[in-house]
């Protein structure tokens, strides 16, 4: 192994930030959609939904925060498929660098661009009422959580990089992601769905997740879903960063 390895990491993550600061139009778009849906449950559609809590937006912000990451890891799949197709990451194979580097270049640079969007939200969700009586401890259970379940997102971003044959399809496979939070608890209760769709909800990682980082941030017992949450992170990092190796692997053809 070379032994250098977080030198060349930390080249490609700083190549890979340069390109983002250069164009925070993606971080603000990234965080722009769950801003506006954010403004738009609270004040068009917060009165009408009863969510158990006085300050909808305390409830509402989790939930939020997980769409913004489902939203933010596109780009990181835009990114990757740009330096496959430009020619530039067969550059990179062939050069005396660890050969995880590029990968993990893109994925902590994810981890940063995510934590910039998610602060943008936070801001926003203070300005319009959002408050916590939670922690240090609290807020730092809540970072890690969000931290891996963006990790786990990003690998999956990769896969999509390393694999697709259009830019539109590189970022396309984020769309799920993205609608998985509407069929959670993340704006209603899932005691108010339909039986069908209540199951779906309640046996899904964005419940358990969203319940958790919910439950941290009101200063409420956690119960099990901290240890759910978590499970579901770790599960699918793992799985998505072994089928990354793979589509890596046949990339580079080793």
């Amino acid at each position: 192994m070379n032994r250098h390895v977080l030198g060349d990491i930390g080249i490609m993550l700083g190549r890979s930030l340069r390109h983002v600061f250069r164009s925070m139009d993606s971080i603000i778009t990234v965080a722009l959609m769950p801003i506006a849906l954010m403004l738009l449950f609270v004040y068009v559609f917060g009165g009408a939904i009863r969510a158990g809590t006085e300050n909808y937006v305390n409830y509402l912000l989790p939930g939020i925060q997980l769409i913004a990451i489902a939203s933010g890891i596109s780009y990181t799949a835009f990114r990757l498929f740009g330096d496959v197709q430009s020619g530039i990451f067969e550059r990179f194979h062939a050069m005396p660098i660890a050969r995880s580097a590029v990968l993990w270049g893109h994925v902590l640079t994810s981890l940063a661009a995510n934590a910039l969007s998610a602060a943008l939200i936070l801001l926003v969700a203070l300005i319009i009422g959002f408050r916590s009586p939670a922690g240090v401890l609290a807020w730092l259970a809540v970072t890690g959580i969000l931290a891996l379940f963006t990790l786990a997102l990003t690998w999956i971003a990769v896969i999509a990089g390393l694999s697709a044959k259009t830019a539109d399809g590189a970022s396309a496979f984020s769309y799920p992601l993205i609608f998985l939070p509407l069929i959670s608890s993340a704006f209603v209760p899932t005691e108010t769905m339909p039986t069908a769709v209540r199951v779906f909800a309640e046996h899904q990682p964005v419940t358990s997740i969203v319940d958790a980082v919910r439950a941290l941030l009101g200063a409420q017992p956690v119960g099990t879903d901290i240890w759910v949450a978590l499970a579901w992170c770790f599960g699918i990092a793992l799985a998505a960063y072994f089928f990354a190796m793979r589509a890596y692997n046949r990339r580079t053809g080793s």
